[in-house]
């Protein structure tokens, strides 16, 4: 993985800097042109509060059971995914059996499974878990099917070639040739799954940065909601980031592009072999007697 030259860690800083810089200009100024910015906190009072949150123990539980809950349910997720959606786009019985129960599931948003999670499980952890996991199942199982069904067949067909069976195959060519659509999708549940356990601890749960949050909100301290809010976005951005990294080192293998500006990729340009100046002759020459001979034979044979 290429690393980031400076000028665009110094943009990408200075574009955070002037959001919060606005967010400060219009919070302190109580503008209120059409949108009420005046209900709003101010950078510095989310600031203080985040301070103070720090130093309570209050925070760091909330943050580990948020993460142990996104964490658990993530993991399920990913094996369940990636197992039925391989096992739906390779059987036929198997998407006949499972599509449509799974496709008429797929619409329905994980937030409104809450009370089937209560009646189902005998604790509030358990239902957490089973709602993140349920958030982040589906985009893993479209992700992978398609990533599957898009491989080329003349993969699968060299394999049987060479002697290899369903698990050779599935080993060495679907798995790794799905690898990135795979990841795309984790890449997608992840993100998925913290807004579903922020939601799922608004309603059930009694620790947490989602409960934490809700608690903030129902006693009007707005700027505890903004330090929820960051928690929240800190969390989502980091665990997603861990999942894109790990899906490109285990893809290392695939060609990839380094950007140019104008939209043109860099070609490496083919560097010739030194070639010392008394074999060009040769080298020449050779061609020319090879073609001469040619010529000659085809006119003998002409002639026989």
């Amino acid at each position: 993985m290429t690393r980031l030259p400076l000028a665009r860690y110094a943009l990408r800083t200075a574009s955070l800097a002037a959001f919060l810089g606005l967010w400060q200009l219009l919070t302190s100024l109580n503008v209120d042109l059409w949108l009420r910015f005046s209900q709003f906190p101010t950078v510095t009072d989310v600031a203080r509060a985040f301070a103070g949150r720090l130093s309570g123990g209050d925070f760091w539980t909330d943050l580990t059971d948020s993460l142990t809950r996104i964490l658990t349910g993530f993991a399920l997720a990913a094996v369940l995914g990636v197992a039925t959606g391989v096992l739906v786009a390779r059987s036929r019985l198997a998407e006949d059996l499972l599509g449509p129960v799974l496709e008429v599931i797929r619409p329905i948003p994980a937030i409104a499974l809450v009370p089937v999670a209560i009646l189902l499980f005998p604790s509030d952890e358990q239902g957490i878990v089973f709602i993140t996991c349920t958030a982040a199942f589906f985009p893993v199982l479209v992700s992978t099917r398609h990533a599957v069904r898009a491989l080329t067949p003349v993969w699968e067909e060299a394999v049987r070639t060479m002697g290899g069976g369903r698990l050779r195959i599935l080993g060495s060519v679907v798995l790794p040739g799905a690898l990135p659509g795979i990841f795309g999708g984790l890449s997608v549940g992840i993100g998925v799954s913290w807004i579903c356990v922020i939601s799922a601890e608004m309603i059930s749960g009694q620790y947490g940065v989602g409960y934490r949050t809700w608690q903030d909100y129902t006693v009007v301290n707005y700027p505890g909601v903004f330090v929820g809010m960051v928690t929240i976005g800190v969390l989502g951005w980091v665990t997603s980031t861990a999942v894109e990294l790990l899906g490109r080192r285990l893809t290392r293998w695939l060609p990839r592009t380094s950007y140019v500006p104008g939209g043109r990729t860099r070609v490496p340009r083919p560097v010739a072999a030194p070639v010392r100046a008394d074999s060009d002759s040769k080298h020449q020459a050779q061609p020319e007697q090879q073609g001469q001979k040619d010529t000659e034979e085809a006119r003998d044979e002409h002639l026989v």
